[in-house]
This record gives structure tokens, C-alpha cells and sequence, in this order.
């Protein structure tokens, strides 16, 4: 077990995002969040990784490695969580292989540590999501979706135990969409663990085994992706009609043209 929830409630005065949410989250699991707009998937994002803590009156809890996201310091859980956020709060003015090896500091007890070992694992992330050819272009001149790319190289850089990412896929075309679900899915099997928030389900049929869906209501389902990813369930979750169709032994889904329930 990486992560796991207790009895996790979150919400605002104004709306309730979940109820009593608990999930386990092994090594070896890739993870989709799906919901709707504004029904807390990226408020959870953020509460899994430490960034957004919850009421300690209640009894609920967050644990990685079984010990709670309070009495982990932001340096150690770094080396076990990965955030990957949809926006990135300032600028960065430096070249794009400067902005990778942030990911490595967790991993440094000072800067002066650095080695060549550290230089590989940057250079390998950079290959890996295609960004080698940029890796002296100053960050800020970038398009957006090869900032993403760099955002992802970056995670890879940090190498942690479980990967937390918030719509990795925006920005990205189709190819590096593919490239990036491609690369989580070896992370999976190398015996990370990966959770992210998807809109396009058919990338959740086709690399995803488990599913946590999150209801307007504060509601929840989980489980295994054979058995949560069904055509009621998603409309039900989306409040869509939906067609299915099979491809490669997978079921996926497209909406009807008419769009209510």
C-alpha cells in the first residue's frame, strides 16, 4: 500500500464534494479520477498530495507509507508523492533542462550533491517525452504543450512512489497523448502507482485499472475498471446518453448527440 483515504469528507460551505471516501492505492495500480466539472476531482488531487489538508477534528485521514500527510515534511514526501497541477503558479526564466532537474532535489540532501547519476535520470525524461531538442530553449518560450511536456519530465526526474497528476493530457496533441499514457503505464508496471483526472474515457479503457468516480452529489464508486467503467454508470456520473462500442476487448464510450439523460 503507497496512499490510502479514511473516511475522507471534503467540501465548502457552499457544496459537498465527498463523503467517507475510502480508497487504497497500491504499488503497481494506475488510477482515473473522472467526474464532472467543479465536483472536486482536482480539490481531491490536492488533498491526496498534501497540498490541502483536512479538518483534523474530523476522524479522517490521508496516509502514504502509512504514516499521515501531517507528519511527513514537504522534503521526504516529495521523494514518494508527484504532483502534477493544472496550473503552475509563477514563471520560470530559466532553460528547459534547468526546470527538469528541479525534479532531482528531493532526492539531495544539498545542491552540492549533485552527480552524474542525477544528470542521467534527468536526461532520460527528457528523451522520453520528446524534449531533447529543446533542452537549452529558455522554459518561458515554449508552447503549451511542450511545457506540459516539461512538467512531465520533470515528474519523471522526482522518480516518486506514486504519481498524483491533475489532466495530464491538457495541451498535449494526440501523439503525446498516446506517448504519455504509453510512459505511466510502464511507470505502473515498474511498480509505481498512478492516479489522474481523465476526461476522455477511452484512455481509461484502454491503460486504467481502477476507477474512482465522483458523483454532483458528494457520492462516490470505486473499484476495478471492468466492473466501475459501464455505460449507467457514466451516464449517470455525466448525465449523458451514451453509445458503446468494442475495440480490442475494451469497451468505450462516446455521447449521443442528444445530451440529456
Amino acid at each position: 500500500m503507497i496512499l490510502e483515504t479514511k473516511n475522507l469528507t471534503l467540501g465548502y460551505p457552499e457544496k459537498f464534494l465527498c463523503h467517507d471516501l475510502n480508497i487504497v492505492i497500491n504499488s503497481g495500480e494506475f488510477w482515473a479520477i473522472l467526474g464532472q466539472n467543479g465536483c472536486g476531482k482536482t480539490t481531491l488531487i490536492n488533498t491526496l498530495s498534501g497540498l490541502r489538508f483536512t479538518d483534523a477534528h474530523h476522524n479522517t485521514s490521508v496516509t502514504v507509507d502509512g504514516k499521515t500527510l501531517r507528519n511527513w515534511s514537504r522534503y521526504e514526501l516529495a521523494s514518494r508523492l508527484g504532483t502534477l497541477l493544472q496550473e503552475e503558479p509563477g514563471e520560470f526564466w530559466g532553460d528547459v533542462v534547468e526546470y527538469v532537474s528541479l525534479g532531482r532535489y528531493p532526492h539531495l540532501k544539498k545542491l552540492s550533491n549533485w552527480k552524474n547519476a542525477d544528470q542521467e535520470i534527468v536526461t532520460q525524461a527528457m528523451e522520453k517525452v520528446e524534449l531533447t531538442n529543446l533542452a537549452r530553449h529558455p522554459f518561458n518560450t515554449l508552447s503549451s504543450g511542450e511545457r506540459q511536456r516539461a512538467r512531465i519530465a520533470l515528474l519523471l526526474a522526482q522518480s516518486p512512489h506514486c504519481y498524483l497528476l491533475d489532466e495530464p493530457l491538457q495541451y498535449l496533441d494526440l501523439r503525446h497523448q498516446l506517448l504519455n499514457m504509453m510512459l505511466f503505464k510502464e511507470l505502473v508496471v515498474q511498480g509505481g502507482a498512478v492516479m489522474m483526472v481523465l476526461h476522455d474515457t477511452t484512455w481509461v479503457s484502454r491503460y486504467c485499472d481502477h476507477v474512482l468516480m465522483l458523483f454532483e452529489n458528494g457520492e462516490t464508486l470505486s473499484g476495478l475498471t471492468k466492473e466501475i467503467l459501464t455505460r449507467n454508470n457514466l451516464e449517470s456520473l455525466y448525465q449523458c446518453h451514451l453509445d458503446t462500442f468494442n475495440v480490442d476487448h475494451a469497451r468505450h464510450f462516446i455521447p449521443k448527440t442528444s445530451p440529456g439523460v
